[in-house]
């Protein structure tokens, strides 16, 4: 089966799988067309490869950590005007400046809120 036309491609970059799952599961239903990696190597990899439209990055991840693999997307001029927002277990108050100050167009906070997902997603793909 071919692609739909129009439907927004997101690349999650989640180790964990019950997040993976989880939020792969929220975005399908919302219509969003899934790719995954769980490396921050194979984040790269699969970006390159897929060109999504927005990307979901994990800060904490084995080997390349999201930050590193976020720099490195961006490093590239034809890139930084797809969004990657962080995903973080550190959602505390002061530290989206930080988080931004390293790359990211945004950041969406762990344990994933669905309403707050989406509303993010949104926000990032409107600025592109």
């Amino acid at each position: 089966m071919g692609e739909e036309k129009g439907k927004i491609k997101i690349l999650l970059v989640e180790d964990n799988y019950m997040n993976l799952v989880l939020v792969t599961e929220i975005l399908t239903l919302h219509g969003y067309s899934i790719v995954d990696a769980k490396t921050g190597t194979e984040a790269i990899t699969v970006f390159n490869k897929e060109r999504p439209d927005l990307v979901l990055m994990d800060l904490h991840l084995p080997g390349m950590d999201g930050v590193t693999a976020t720099r490195i997307i961006k490093a590239d001029v034809k890139n930084k005007d797809i969004p990657i927002l962080a995903l973080t277990a550190s959602g505390l108050e002061g530290e989206e400046e930080s988080i931004l100050s390293k790359g990211f167009d945004g950041y969406v906070s762990k344990p994933i809120e669905v309403q707050k997902l989406l509303d993010s997603i949104s926000k990032g793909l409107g600025s592109c």
